[in-house]
């Protein structure tokens, strides 16, 4: 039986990659969190966890190189998905340090991990993928962006601590690749989000706000920050098969990929998209908030995916309305169980 290692898997990604891989694999689950990590998103497989059930709860934190050390030792997992970081890029102008050093020391720690328990065991080689961001690209003027979007060798220009944090994790997992013949691979995905994503994104923070709207929690108004940074929006759920394809479809160690969906809007136009699905369109007005603005945007993210695409054969399925919808609905559902919400 195959096992697999997902580093934050109480997130939102690593929670829908817990989901394809019971559903699309006979693999056991184990997945790393801190004791204190709110298990929300892992709520609807609690029972699995409690009977054994192919999946497993394993207790680390990635500044904790014992911690990590215990588990690989103990799991000696085929495939590891390192998704676990600080993900926000906001809170890594005020938190730069932890950033830094959760991000790229604690993907250090994990590999160095990894590299220990190969030293010892000289027939364990798992694959391993590690998540880096399209942040590393950071903020690129336009006549300088291909037409064809951001290819994986346009150089980076990282515009947070975050973005360096993972330029730093790129970085690591190529080198670990190269110096230690381990089966790295990094990926550079775009926005992806949908249900369980974190209410400190754009796209989830307006559709939270419109549910608490239509609850009457609040009054009738959104507030943004920049409505002008293009993204291209990936569904988290075609985000995760990607994941699976990668280490699964003739994976090659030190190789990169950038991966994303294949809608592109403004900021401004997501949020008319989720405003018009709400039935208190014609009520809501939109209001500027300067805290949520960042001291610089990476404001084109657009990418070239035909190298992961021509590799796999993977292309997103779902389309960016379907991704609206599940996630206002995601969090009219949590609204509507009672909870309390903070208005960020």
């Amino acid at each position: 039986m195959k096992k697999a290692l997902i580093t934050g898997i109480t997130g939102m990604v690593g929670s829908h990659l817990a989901d394809y891989l019971l559903e699309n694999t006979d693999w056991d689950i184990y997945g790393v969190c801190r004791w204190r990590s709110p298990i929300d998103n892992v709520e609807h497989l609690i029972d699995r966890v409690n009977h054994k059930d192919r999946l497993y709860f394993e207790y680390a934190d990635l500044n904790d190189q014992t911690s990590l050390l215990h588990v690989i030792s103990n799991v000696k997992p085929d495939y590891v998905f390192h998704l676990a970081a600080q993900s926000y890029p906001l809170t890594s102008f005020t938190a730069p340090i932890d950033t830094l050093n959760t991000n790229i020391l604690g993907t250090c720690r994990l590999l160095e991990s990894i590299r220990l328990v190969m030293e010892q065991d000289k027939g364990y080689c798992p694959v391993i993928h590690i998540c880096a961001s399209s942040e590393v690209f950071g903020k690129i003027p336009p006549e300088k962006k291909p037409d064809t979007g951001i290819h994986e060798e346009c150089p980076f220009h990282p515009a947070s601590p975050y973005a360096i944090s993972k330029v730093g994790t790129d970085l690591l997992g190529r080198y670990y690749a190269e110096a230690y013949g381990m089966t790295v691979m990094t990926t550079r995905m775009f926005t992806h989000t949908g249900p369980r994503r974190g209410d400190v994104f754009h796209e989830s923070t307006f559709a939270k706000q419109i549910a608490m709207i239509e609850s009457g929690q609040i009054p009738p108004e959104v507030h943004v920050g920049n409505l002008d940074s293009l993204r291209t929006y990936a569904d988290v759920r075609d985000a995760v098969r990607a994941y699976y394809m990668l280490v699964t479809v003739n994976p090659v160690a030190g190789e990169y990929y950038n991966i994303g969906g294949s809608h592109t809007c403004t900021v401004g136009e997501t949020l008319r998209t989720l405003i018009s699905m709400s039935v208190r369109k014609d009520e809501i007005s939109i209001v500027v908030d300067e805290e949520r603005l960042r001291p610089i945007d990476a404001d084109l993210q657009v990418p070239d995916c035909r190298k992961f695409k021509e590799h796999t054969g993977w292309e997103p399925e779902i389309p960016f309305e379907k991704t609206m919808e599940d996630l206002l609905e995601y969090w009219r559902c949590r609204i509507t169980l009672g909870g309390k919400f903070l208005t960020r």
